[in-house]
């Protein structure tokens, strides 16, 4: 999954800026491409990642929760759930101890959306 992550963000696809990977569900907050929707970005991860499975089996549920964010506020709680989901698990102690998550791998983020207005405080 960090392969296939990786490779669609450098191809542009989406901008990423936390993620973590859980056993048997994955967060993203992500940014899509200009030119690529929402819908068409998940269908790079989920087929890219099926395809480096090689599975015969279904391993994705139809559809996908969206949340759209549209102030710094909300962007930073949507980061600290997401950073936060393997210690509510009980998957580690701290965020920073679980392998599968952009607090382990900061250098695979890009920035925060330059989109917000900063003056916004609602979610």
């Amino acid at each position: 999954m960090l392969d296939t992550l990786r490779n669609y963000r450098n191809l542009g696809k989406f901008a990423l800026h936390a993620f973590v990977i859980m056993p048997d569900h994955l967060h993203l907050l992500m940014t899509p491409a200009e030119n690529v929707s929402l819908e068409k970005s998940l269908q790079f991860i989920k087929g890219g990642f099926s395809f480096r499975l090689k599975s015969k089996r279904d391993v994705w549920e139809r559809g996908f929760n969206e949340v759209q964010i549209r102030s710094m506020e909300k962007f930073d709680a949507c980061r600290r759930y997401t950073e936060e989901n393997p210690v509510r698990a009980g998957l580690a102690q701290s965020p920073r101890l679980f392998q599968y998550s952009s607090v382990s791998m900061p250098t695979n983020l890009d920035l925060i959306p330059n989109h917000f207005d900063w003056t916004t405080t609602q979610g």
